[in-house]
């Protein structure tokens, strides 16, 4: 998604080598696995949050529209906000519970991490 051809090559501009090739090698984005093979961890979290709890859900390998999807769900599900960031969903509040139920109850391998 980038916007001009010096995002889309990598930052190169100009090579002085008649043979080097623009080809851009980004890894492709992974195939979202089925929810059996999921291995989901469900994390409260209130750091860099002013004391507020935030749910994460880590270990979703996928696609980003399928973990857009899987956000929508358990937002709809809580009735909370969230959002998707650096590989995670972030539910806003302390649904662990709710959340580990719902995940198990679609088929995926979830469990509660973190200790608390």
């Amino acid at each position: 998604m980038a916007k001009n051809r010096k995002e889309r090559e990598g930052g190169m501009v100009f090579s002085t080598n008649p043979d080097y090739d623009y080809h851009n090698e980004e890894s492709e984005e992974p195939v979202t696995l089925r929810p059996g093979q999921q291995d989901l961890r469900i994390i409260l979290d209130r750091k860099q949050r002013k004391g507020k709890s935030v749910t994460l859900i880590c270990g979703f390998i996928g696609t980003k529209e399928d973990m857009k999807s899987l956000e929508k769900e358990l937002k709809s599900i809580c009735g909370a906000g969230g959002s998707t960031k650096n590989e995670e969903i972030l539910i806003q509040g302390d649904f662990r519970d709710k959340i580990v139920d719902y995940l198990k109850s679609k088929g995926y391998k979830a469990k509660k991490a973190g200790g608390n």
